[in-house]
């Protein structure tokens, strides 16, 4: 009997991956939503057997339409409300055609309308809630086993009540850049009116109270103008419902002009090509930090506050440069620290791409679910 090849670059065959329905159910695009699209790239890339459930009209959608998703067979589901017994009706009619192993949600919405009636006799998928965040447990508890992004959430999880044995930790990984020519990098800065004599600034996430950029705006009104002959310049990539407070932040502060306000960009990649320091100023409620793994991945020197993800995948002075959260003073201290010392910058950037390598390729972290989703099926 003739065997189908295997994939190139030694990547799992289509053939050990039990079948999935990844479905998620937001309007608006996000870390969450970013993650979502680069698992299903993965899965499409490993020819896994598996389809999307996306919510209708959705900026997801759009992201598909323009030919940016993964390649996955995708239905539009209408996610309209969390109670929306439409969508509990569509989802259930979608996985008894489709028929799969497994059923994958993201966040309260998607995972709230997906519910299986256990009869005895009949097959049902096994529901695997994926959680990036500390949330409200309760539109999560009726799924069979659950993922957190990082141990101190799913600690968090078992806490709260959920039994252990069906608690998964598994972090997000990150992709290898895809650099653009010089050229247009250099037609970028020149779009952006950008000097090749500014030190660039990068920060990256949606503009609500966590992230922090209410504090990284303090710390950059503390900058001196000129930090070793040359200016500064903040790209400030991003949207959300504090923009307007921000914008008028920065105004009171004397540091708009020094900022370009990007909106949200399906593709960081250019930016953080430009980019001479990420930094990722979020509280402590930020569970990962997707930045992070951004950073290390594109070989960028970063400073970050010490929120709760942050100590847990980062080393102070060895891959990243930490900072207390909530603090205006030390976050200034950092940026400018790093700036004026390039040794230092280096080895955080060597050390940072050793630790992708490691613990944060697309192959690490698809292993570990291919080992997750063999285990549930077959237990």
């Amino acid at each position: 009997m003739s065997q189908s090849p295997e994939p190139a670059d030694g990547l799992e065959s289509s053939s050990h991956w039990p079948s999935s329905l990844q479905l998620i159910g937001s309007k608006g695009l996000g870390g969450a939503e970013r993650w979502f699209q680069r698992f299903c790239d993965a899965l499409a890339e490993r020819r896994a057997p598996a389809a999307i459930g996306l919510r209708a009209g959705s900026e997801l959608e759009r992201v598909r339409e323009q030919g940016l998703g993964a390649r996955l067979p995708c239905h539009r589901l209408p996610f309209r409300t969390v109670w929306d017994p439409v969508s509990r009706l569509a989802i259930g009619q979608l996985v008894r055609s489709l028929q799969p192993q497994i059923v994958q949600t993201y966040m309260g919405r998607a995972t709230r309308l997906t519910r299986f009636s256990r009869q005895s006799g009949v097959v049902t998928p096994v529901h695997l809630s994926r959680l990036g965040g500390y949330y409200a447990l309760s539109p999560y508890r009726h799924a069979d086993a659950w993922i957190g992004n990082t141990q101190q959430l799913c600690d968090w999880m078992v806490q709260q009540g959920l039994p252990a044995r069906r608690v998964h930790q598994i972090y997000n990984f990150v992709d290898p850049p895809q650099p653009l020519p010089a050229a247009e990098i250099e037609q970028l800065r020149m779009t952006l009116g950008l000097s090749r004599e500014e030190h660039l600034l990068l920060c990256m996430g949606r503009f609500v109270t966590f992230k922090g950029q209410g504090y990284l705006l303090e710390a950059l009104a503390r900058l001196p103008t000129e930090i070793d002959g040359r200016r500064w310049r903040l790209l400030l990539l991003g949207d959300g419902p504090l923009r307007q407070r921000l914008q008028q932040q920065a105004t009171a502060l004397g540091i708009d002009e020094r900022i370009l306000w990007l909106g949200w960009q399906p593709e960081p990649g250019p930016y953080l090509q430009l980019a001479d320091l990420v930094v990722f100023p979020s509280l402590e409620t930020e569970t990962l930090g997707n930045v992070i793994l951004e950073a290390w991945a594109w070989r960028r020197p970063m400073v970050t506050t010490a929120f709760r993800g942050a100590r847990e995948i980062t080393h102070h002075g060895e891959d990243a440069w930490c900072v207390p959260c909530e603090d205006a003073p030390a976050l200034a201290e950092g940026i400018q620290q790093l700036l004026q010392a390039p040794a230092l910058a280096s080895v955080l950037v060597e050390r940072g791409a050793q630790r992708v390598e490691q613990a944060f390729s697309r192959d690490v972290i698809m292993r570990h679910y291919l080992d997750l989703y063999t285990t549930v099926t077959n237990s």
